[in-house]
């Protein structure tokens, strides 16, 4: 099948194709004697995988670790399980930087009056220097 077939049987857009390709995620497709890529249903089954990998949040780099793990037929799924557990670590320490973030944007915002008046403690405290924050100060009892 050609790109554009791969890409709609696989969910990935041709251009990704041609990038994974280009990293190594996935072997270069076989040429046909005009030079078009010709893909087979094994290399749509792959595109399938990283779309899912990536769909999930792990990293090209994981995925390649991910891919070569699927080939194999001798792995251990316990190593698939120590990819799963520290992305999920990750994914954790990542919600609450976001639920953090939120909850500081949203005092902000509660502090604003949200009127006519110019005075706007959101922009007071995007103001300040790195590291310094009137909300954090606030929070912490200075």
């Amino acid at each position: 099948m050609t790109i554009g077939q791969a890409a709609s049987a696989s969910g990935v857009s041709a251009k990704m194709i041609r990038y994974y390709e280009s990293i190594g995620l996935v072997d270069a497709a076989y040429r046909s004697d005009s030079g078009y890529r010709q893909y087979a249903d094994k290399d749509v089954q792959t595109l399938r995988f990283i779309k899912r990998s990536r769909d999930l949040g792990f990293s090209l780099e994981r995925i390649k670790t991910l891919v070569g793990l699927w080939k194999d037929s001798t792995r251990k799924s316990s190593d698939v399980k120590k990819l799963a557990r520290q992305h999920i670590a990750e994914l954790n320490s990542d919600i609450e930087k976001l639920q953090s973030i939120r909850d500081q944007l949203e005092h902000l915002a509660d502090c604003c009056q949200g009127d006519n008046r110019p005075d706007c403690p959101i922009l007071a405290d995007l103001a300040q220097p790195d590291g310094v924050s009137a909300l954090s100060s606030k929070q912490s009892g200075n």
